[in-house]
Parts: structure tokens; sequence; C-alpha cells
């Protein structure tokens, strides 16, 4: 397998596409509102990939995400990452995410007390903010403080973390009201 390749492939919530090199699979795209836009964010992300029939090892990991956009489980830990241009704080982040079971959440925070980095809660939610491996890596099962599902990295094209989460049969607090949104950033009152 010279170069990189892509393909698009169904799945119970639309089209989706991958892309791999000699190394792995560089990068897993959740539909767009329709298939031409999410063959554009694929040449976007990887103008060399040409549309190729995949390998047996590539064909596995479709079959995977298929089944878990399904509603299945589907073992994805075998699937390989090229992830060579990765920054290793998100290579340490995507690797402890995988090992998160379907139907359970973690936030920002006991991700990065996980790793061993507690003060990094931001980096964690960039790292998350910027996985590549939708699905094999499931970024939407790390949430916001609170639980809340925050927005989707863009390789989620228009699926919601909900929706995936809906899927994977995880529970999650759905809308913020006023008071959740102003009491983080609202100074202490004093008492008398």
């Amino acid at each position: 397998m010279a170069g990189r390749g892509y393909t698009i492939f169904d799945t119970a919530i639309g089209r989706c596409g991958i892309a791999w090199g000699e190394m792995g699979v560089v990068g897993v795209q959740l539909p767009e509102a329709r298939e031409i836009e999410t063959r554009r964010r694929l040449f976007q992300l990887y103008p060399d990939a040409r549309d190729i029939r995949p390998s047996e090892e590539i064909e596995v990991a479709i079959e995977g995400i298929a089944a878990i956009l399904r509603g299945g489980n589907s073992d994805l830990s075998g699937v390989t990452l090229d992830m060579t241009d990765i920054p290793a704080f998100n290579q340490r982040v995507y690797q402890f995410v995988r090992t998160i079971p379907r139907g359970e959440t973690l936030i920002y925070d006991e991700v990065a007390r996980a790793l061993g980095a507690s003060g990094a809660v931001h980096s964690v939610a960039q790292a998350i903010s910027r996985n590549p491996f939708m699905i094999i890596v499931p970024c939407h099962r790390v949430l916001e403080a609170g639980h809340y599902a925050d927005p989707i990295s863009p390789h989620g094209g228009g699926i919601s973390k909900r929706r995936l989460l809906s899927i994977d049969g995880a529970q999650t607090i759905t809308n913020k009201t006023l008071f959740d949104v102003l009491l983080p950033v609202a100074p202490p009152r004093p008492h008398p």
C-alpha cells in the first residue's frame, strides 16, 4: 500500500469516510449533511489520499465503526492509528480515551487526573476537540464538567455528541440552564 487512501462507507447515521496510510488509520470523518461535503472534508484534510479499495485491516475498522453506529458493540482496540503528526500529549489522551467502555462517560478533569496531569484539563479538552479518529477514539464519551455534551470535533460532521452518546446508551445532561452557565464564573458571595 503506497501513499494514502480513503473510502466512503455506509452507516446507520449516514455515509462516513476513513483515510489511511502505510502506518494505519489517519482519520475518520462522520457524515456531513451531504456525501459530497464528507468527501470534500476528507480531501481538505488528506489531499494526497486517493479513493481506493481498503485493505483487510481497514475493512475491519469500517465494519467495527458501522456496528457501533448501529448501536452494537465492537472492539476497535486492535485498529492501528497513524499518530505520526499528533502531539505526544494528545496521543496519551487518545490512548486513554480508547479504554472508556461503551455507555460510560468521563469528564475532562477525570481524564486529566487519570493521565497524571490534573492541571491539564484545558489541554485534554483541546486534544478531544482535535480528535481525527472519530469512533475509534470515542471522544464523544468525554464531557464537560457537569456531564454536559459539548460540541464535537470538526471530524464529527453534522453529528452531535448527544446523538453518539444516545447510540452508545449513555446518559447526559442535555441542556444547560442560565444558572449552570453563570455559577462557575460568578464570584462567591460574602457571608455575613
